[in-house]
């Protein structure tokens, strides 16, 4: 029973240093999470560039995985290309190292009067938890907080590294037998390290527990060089389950290069090995030398560095192999004509605003097609569920996403560039325009999301409320129409016909809301339709909001009395005798709000 319990405190200490190396890179992406993301989008196509920035944020949070993950994930958002990305990959494998090199304080060797006994791990832990604790408890403020988190995490690490130590002591003579055996047996020795790393997900924890053992009963080269190959194997493999799930193609590429790379250095590494081994130049007292936590950490960096360095250079041929592993799926035609939007924002048509404005008008255009689209889409769903259709219109709000921030900080980009007041309006105007047809893509996600869960619930609106809502539905359907036709055109005339139609709308959603809760409160409707019942209408009424907002600013592109000032706008234009305005309001109140009205009565 005594190795049972020496087993269960090992794998308890590898619990607390899971933890604190999670807590510690949890506060590390807390501080520094924004810079991260700023600094790799900025990566040009130099890979060398790319490789150092892994480098760098992979050191700052302490995972590679994390570096990946979050590149996979700036790819298909589209703030890098594929090959931009390569560089990245290589530099997280390196930079992933640093973890070993901070473990190795577990074997400094030196007295109370020296300055180095203060780095000793079991004196650096307790202190760097009371700091951690003072942090938190004592002193306010989010940055004291997050400061408090990493000190907690890193002592939390080497509490963990410290009970692994005490546990594995103990076990020094079967631990010794097993390294023994991959002395003779590298195959077994690769499997067990591509094994361990594949179960605890962790290349970092499975060289943390080497370190451990080397510290307690000692290591030889001989006995681990081929787990820590087979533990940069299985760091890969993890990776690539995680960013795999659900991803793009070019995603799906970028975790074949890094699943390729790896094969490759470790490819490289046995064959340079055998060579040296072959010939003599690697001696058997290197070979059967005894390593120490830190001898541990520097094969481990070395055999992550090096690979890197020599094989950096044929990084276009890992994207080679990548794009035929993973070929380019036929693409949807309109996500095509999306990407083909996309890639008009040429940055060299920034020096002339005119041509740019242009450019990004057409994008802004599409996503005004793109958001209508999926309006009708969601409001299709009130009499049908469609899983298929769901999905979809959640996959054009990624994309309608991807184009209101590449249009965005096209046009912020711009702003150096513009010289003339009539360019700086029309470049307000669009980033306003942008803003409107991105929030009514996300109120047609809400509609389907509120359809959706009706559905799954098992229940539905009553006859009564599906007629009114396909009145009122009808009714945004076509000013959401008018505001991009408006849009689209530049028309004034277009324009002012919106403003009616958007106080009958008004009118139409306040009547639904107390003929609705009359239905409730007679019991003609239950509780979970009702509440979603009531959840539409409040984003039928932001929809037409959001038209009100875009055709006024329209007008204001080219009046200065609007310009600025619409909210006064729009309050005096309901306050006046404006004929034009009430006669536009009369024709919708009477093809809108007198057959909703007539429902009531027939009903």
């Amino acid at each position: 029973m005594d190795i049972f319990y020496r087993i269960v405190s090992m794998l308890g200490g590898l619990a607390l240093f899971l933890y604190g190396m999670r807590l510690m890179g949890d506060g590390l992406k807390s501080s520094s999470g924004n810079t991260m993301r700023v600094a790799l989008e900025k990566v040009t196509g130099n890979p060398v560039i790319g490789f150092i920035f892994g480098i760098l944020v992979t050191c700052m949070i302490q995972s590679s995985t994390a570096t990946i993950v979050l590149t996979v994930g700036l790819v298909g958002a589209g703030f890098l290309r594929f090959r931009q990305a390569i560089g990245i990959v290589l530099g997280a494998n390196v930079g992933t190292a640093i973890t070993a090199q901070i473990i190795r304080l577990m074997d400094l060797d030196a007295g109370s009067g020296s300055l180095l006994f203060f780095f000793k791990s079991d004196n650096l832990a307790p202190l760097a938890l009371i700091i951690g604790i003072i942090l938190i408890m004592f002193v306010k403020g989010h940055g004291s907080n997050t400061a408090g988190t990493i000190f907690i995490g890193f002592g939390i690490l080497f509490v963990g590294l410290m009970n692994m130590s005490s546990a594995v002591s103990t076990m020094g003579d079967s631990l010794s037998r097993l390294l023994v055996s991959f002395e003779n047996n590298y195959f077994l020795g690769f499997l067990a390290g591509v094994g361990v790393t594949g179960v605890i997900q962790s290349s970092s924890a499975v060289v943390g527990i080497l370190q451990s053992i080397a510290s307690s009963v000692g290591v030889t080269f001989a006995g681990v060089f081929a787990v820590i190959i087979g533990v940069n194997i299985g760091d890969c493999l993890t990776t690539y389950l995680v960013c795999r799930i659900g991803a793009k193609q070019e995603q799906v590429r970028i975790c074949m290069v890094h699943i390729l790379y790896n094969v490759a250095a470790a490819t490289l590494i046995f064959v340079v090995i055998a060579i040296l081994r072959g010939t003599g130049i690697l001696p058997d007292r290197f070979w059967y030398m005894d390593l120490n936590s830190g001898g541990v950490a520097n094969i481990h960096g070395a055999f992550r560095l090096i690979p890197a360095v020599l094989l950096l250079p044929f990084s276009n041929v890992f994207a080679r192999l990548a794009e035929k592993i993973v070929p380019e799926r036929e693409m949807d035609p309109e996500e095509a004509a999306i990407e083909k939007n996309l890639r008009e924002l040429d940055e060299r048509l920034l020096l002339n605003p005119g041509l740019a404005l242009n450019q990004s008008a057409q994008l802004i255009g599409h996503m005004a097609d793109v958001s209508i689209s999926n309006y009708h889409t969601a409001v299709a769903l009130m009499s049908e569920p469609d899983e298929k259709a769901f999905n979809r219109l959640h996959d054009r709000e990624i994309l309608l996403d991807r184009m209101a921030d590449a249009s965005s900080r096209y046009l912020v980009d711009l702003s150096t560039h513009i010289q003339l007041d009539t360019d700086r309006r029309d470049q307000n105007f669009q980033i306003k325009a942008l803003t409107c047809f991105e929030r009514i893509g996300d109120l047609a996600i809400n509609i389907a999301d509120n359809l959706h869960t009706l559905s799954e619930a098992g229940a539905s609106f009553s006859t009564m409320g599906i007629a009114e809502l396909r009145i009122a539905t009808g009714a945004i359907g076509d000013i959401l129409d008018l505001t991009s036709e408006a849009y689209k055109t530049g028309s004034d005339r277009l324009a002012r016909k919106v403003e009616p139609l958007e106080e009958v709308i008004d009118e139409m959603i306040e009547y639904l809301r107390q003929v609705h809760v009359d239905r409730m409160t007679s019991k003609k409707c239950d509780v979970v339709a009702g509440i979603e019942f009531q959840n539409i209408l409040l984003h039928l009424e932001r929809l037409s909001d959001q038209c009100s907002d875009l055709a006024v600013y329209l007008l204001g592109k080219t009046d200065d009395k609007i310009n600025g000032n619409e909210h006064q706008y729009i309050h005096n234009l309901h306050h006046s005798n404006d004929q034009n305005y009430l006669r536009e309001f009369q024709a919708d109140y009477e093809k809108y709000f007198i057959p909703l009205e007539g429902l009531r009565s027939a009903g």
